[in-house]
């Protein structure tokens, strides 16, 4: 049987860096209520106005999108700079390597996707949607975010409303029919056991 939450925006979380260094807005963690020490899963929104490194997550993987904003590159483990903007594909990387983040010119918001890699995978894809799309999640633990604009999206009879930075959660979807019918820039995000 398929779960599905709604997520509103206007309820989404806010609260400081694990580092001290900004705020971020989490859309959804799992367990719910869970802290930042002991997550499976998170989704979330980060604004970014400074250079600086990246929090250290034990035993996590992250993947990091641009929502809005010019850009940044991160240094990951000493290795080359990746610049990521808003139109790059979602960079994933370990969460527990020393990161470096510069930015572009100005101000970002990222989307922050991260599981305990003792148990989960995740992966994020940008999708723009311009009529009617009909997609088969490959998780039981799926994501649409809605990031701009206007979206419908319908599921075993079932149908949700979103509009910007609204999200729906849909727990055991593996392989249903799920519709997404609007215009709008949104990301799907699957999370799988291992």
């Amino acid at each position: 049987m398929t779960r599905a939450t709604v997520l509103r925006s206007s309820t989404y979380r806010g609260m400081p860096w694990k580092n001290g260094g900004g705020q971020t807005v989490e859309i959804a963690v799992s367990p719910e209520g869970a802290a930042l020490s002991d997550f499976d899963w998170r989704v979330s929104m980060a604004t970014v106005e400074m250079d600086g490194p990246f929090s250290i997550f034990a035993g996590i993987d992250r993947t990091l999108a641009i929502l809005e904003g010019n850009g940044m590159s991160l240094t990951i483990d000493d290795n080359a700079p990746v610049l990521l903007k808003q139109d790059s594909a979602p960079l994933a990387f370990p969460a527990d390597v020393a990161v470096a983040a510069r930015l572009a010119e100005g101000p970002i918001t990222d989307l922050n996707v991260m599981t305990r890699r003792n148990g989960l995978r995740h992966w994020v894809e940008r999708v723009d949607v311009d009529s009617t799309v009909t997609v088969h999640p490959a998780a039981p633990t799926w994501f649409l975010l809605c990031h701009q604009g206007t979206l419908t999206v319908e599921w075993s009879g079932e149908h949700a409303d979103l509009g910007q930075k609204d999200a729906l959660l849909l727990q055991g979807a593996k392989d249903k029919d799920v519709v997404v019918s609007g215009k709008a820039c949104c990301f799907l995000i699957s999370i799988d056991p291992i």
